[in-house]
């Protein structure tokens, strides 16, 4: 049985779908990730998946290029050639699987699983709505669920029960190109809303120092003169020089990581790292807020943004992460080190 486990956003919300795809992965014999473009670093690193295939689909990504009849025909194309038998469409809360199982239904895959609040015809054979025993019965698909939870749930409902424990995790990167003890501070977000401002972020660096930190920046290469304002002359500026696997070594060997609401977020949780998660309450917490690792959340998580999913903060001075100082982040990083060093959490 070879199936489709598609989640078209980014690495963050690949990751937080990897739990799902160890569960499809359980019962059937190959497993076809199908991600957006800024989800495939994530894909090659989730346990169970055998092969990544990338689609840059226009009603997930704004980024994307036009869809258009041409455009979909060569989606179909490449997908039919898969010879999927099945697949299973991992969303979010906001999101309709439903045209997505319209071109995997035109691909001639025959068998679709997936959460639709909404009546989907023909497009789905097995569907995830309100209510359903698949999930939790104290909660529905209406109420507040981690992402990974909710991704187990549409797994689940298809035939692939959890497997273990839930947790997310990556393959073992390899070492990290950084010794010692540090803690890691990464400023940059995919989201501009979701963004503790530069500013902030280095006077962190300075106030992580002065406690005895050794703090690395951390940072993609289109993020390398944030991360260098960020490091300044205090921090160890590796914006730009890691590799995404390289990246989960540095966070995984890290005491703690100082992240907004991003993939690098869920990287840490994956490799088993402390979050202290500057978080931005456009969206909720419950959903979005690191998953299965110890984390302190910073942020007004009442501020007037709540609940607006802005990509570009809509309140002046973006008061719910302006807010946080240095000094909360210094002692948020104490509260969950509690003078640990990484060898002692990763028992090496």
């Amino acid at each position: 049985m070879r199936v489709l486990a598609v989640r078209l956003d980014s690495d963050g919300d690949v990751l937080l779908s990897g739990p799902a795809v160890r569960a499809v992965a359980a019962r059937a014999d190959s497993v076809v990730a199908v991600v957006g473009p800024k989800g495939r670093q994530a894909a090659a690193l989730l346990p169970g998946v055998d092969e990544v295939v990338v689609w840059h689909c226009g009603w997930v990504d704004g980024d994307a290029p036009p869809v258009t009849p041409d455009s979909v025909a060569e989606t179909v194309e490449r997908l039919a050639a898969l010879g999927a038998d099945e697949a299973v469409v991992f969303t979010s809360f906001h999101q309709s699987p439903l045209p997505t199982a319209l071109v995997l239904r035109m691909a001639g895959v025959g068998r679709i699983t997936a959460a639709s609040v909404d009546f989907p015809g023909g497009l789905l054979d097995v569907r995830l709505r309100p209510g359903d025993p698949a999930l939790d019965p104290t909660t529905d698909l209406d109420d507040d669920l981690p992402e990974p939870e909710r991704a187990l749930a549409i797994a689940a409902r298809g035939g692939f029960p959890r497997p273990d424990e839930g947790r997310l995790a990556v393959h073992a990167p390899g070492p990290s190109p950084v010794t010692g003890r540090y803690v890691v501070l990464h400023p940059g977000a995919s989201v501009p809303a979701r963004a503790w401002p530069a500013h902030r972020c280095a006077e962190a660096v300075t106030a992580l120092s002065a406690a005895g930190w050794r703090v690395v920046v951390t940072g993609s290469p289109a993020e390398t003169a944030l991360t260098a304002e960020v490091a300044g002359t205090d921090g160890l500026d590796l914006g730009g020089a890691t590799s995404f696997t390289q990246l989960a070594a540095v966070l995984r060997d890290a005491a703690a990581v100082v992240v907004g609401n991003t993939g690098p977020a869920h990287l840490a949780a994956a490799v088993g790292t402390p979050v202290v998660s500057l978080f931005a309450p456009v969206v909720p917490a419950v959903r979005w807020a690191p998953y299965g690792v110890p984390h302190v959340l910073l942020g007004d998580q009442e501020a007037p943004c709540r609940g607006s999913r802005a990509r570009i903060c809509p309140v002046p001075g973006h008061p719910c992460l302006t807010s946080v100082g240095a000094a909360d982040v210094v002692r948020a990083v104490s509260s969950l080190v509690s003078g640990s060093r990484p060898a002692d959490r990763h028992g090496e």
